[in-house]
């Protein structure tokens, strides 16, 4: 025998012996198709699970959803053909009309409204689908300017200031853009108006009844509600209670919110560009949280520039500066508000 040859011998051996732990490769073939009829039904096992969860889930909070009426006593008013809820503070002096942000309903303006009462004709109104306004009509930054503009003229208010808090800030900039002449001035209160962005064509592929159980699961979660609220407020504030928990999550109950939310994210929460900002030309303040890790305090300065003002920053301040600190905040509204009323009605190219 060769040299070779025990070579030979322990290569074949050592084959034999790997072969031992093959598959035969017609077996292939049939184990793939296991594994492919196990996955599908796996998968459709998920899926009816999945939908009997929501289904029952759906029936079981249908309950919740209730009239706004039944969850917020009014005021409201009839406008655009819709009842608007609002809040109204003081009886004398000059208007200001507060307008909320994102989900946020009108009375997180109490404190601050409370100390402008006593010189100013206070109003703050739900923007819909938030707070408990009813849930009808379209949800677009054209919608909600023309809303605040007839809300105006329902109750006689002459040249109002304007305030927006968040998503609101791109309401009231755009009131001042397309009513100057009865717009006193216009506050951008931790909003920087640009769009958040869409369509989001997510919102097609989430159905109900998954969005429905998707909706209600979160807008009913006080765990989520408060560490949203948490991120909100900033990072000095009071413990958050039971109560502020409840009161941002009633809204979500107000029969066709589910519906409004769905409309409004598959359109885009709308707004404004930087350009637009510098056709401003009504006098106009920004005023941002030191703290606010919704919408960064760069956004604010970019803001406050292209408007051509300085940037008011409230110390200690988060996204809900009003609830934050609702004494900065009311003391540079009312500043700014006692300097507008000496600007005469016809000079709205005035800077403040």
């Amino acid at each position: 025998m060769s040299e070779s040859e025990p070579n030979r011998v322990s290569s074949e051996t050592t084959e034999k012996k790997r072969s031992r732990f093959r598959l035969p490769r017609h077996g292939r073939p049939w184990i793939r198709r296991r594994w492919l009829r196990w996955t599908v039904l796996v998968l459709l096992a998920i899926f009816v699970l999945t939908t009997l969860f929501s289904l029952v889930y759906n029936l079981a909070t249908n309950g919740d959803q209730k009239p706004a009426s039944a969850l917020y006593p009014g005021p409201y008013v009839k406008i655009d053909g819709r009842q608007i809820a609002y809040r109204e503070l003081g009886s004398q002096g000059s208007p200001i009309i507060f307008v909320g942000g994102f989900a946020e309903p009108s009375w997180i303006w109490v404190p601050v409204a409370t100390r402008l009462a006593s010189d100013h004709r206070v109003y703050a109104l739900d923007l819909p689908p938030f707070g408990y306004s009813e849930r009808k009509g379209s949800y677009s930054l054209t919608a909600w300017t023309q809303l605040v503009c007839d809300f105006s003229a329902h109750f006689g208010l002459r040249r109002p200031l304007v305030v927006g808090h968040s998503l609101g800030a791109a309401v009231a900039v755009n009131v001042g853009l397309e009513a100057p002449g009865n717009t006193a001035g216009v506050v951008l209160l931790d909003g920087d108006t640009l769009p958040v962005g869409g369509p989001h064509w997510i919102t097609n592929l989430v159905l109900n009844p998954y969005y429905t159980t998707i909706f209600r699961l979160v807008t009913h979660s006080d765990w989520l509600v408060h560490q949203v609220l948490d991120q909100a407020y900033g990072p000095v504030h009071p413990p958050i209670t039971n109560v502020q928990v409840d009161a941002f999550e009633r809204p979500f109950r107000v029969d066709g919110t589910e519906n409004g939310f769905h409309d409004l994210f598959h359109s885009g929460v709308q707004g404004l560009s930087l350009a637009d900002l510098r056709r401003l030309h009504v006098p106009r303040i920004v005023v941002w949280g030191q703290h606010d890790t919704v919408d960064d305090i760069k956004a604010g300065r970019t803001s406050a520039q292209a408007l051509g003002v300085k940037l008011i920053v409230i110390p200690r301040a988060g996204h809900l500066s009003m609830l934050d600190e609702p004494v900065a905040v009311a003391k540079a509204i009312g500043a700014f508000a006692a300097r507008v009323e000496r600007v005469p009605s016809r000079s709205t190219g005035s800077k403040h």
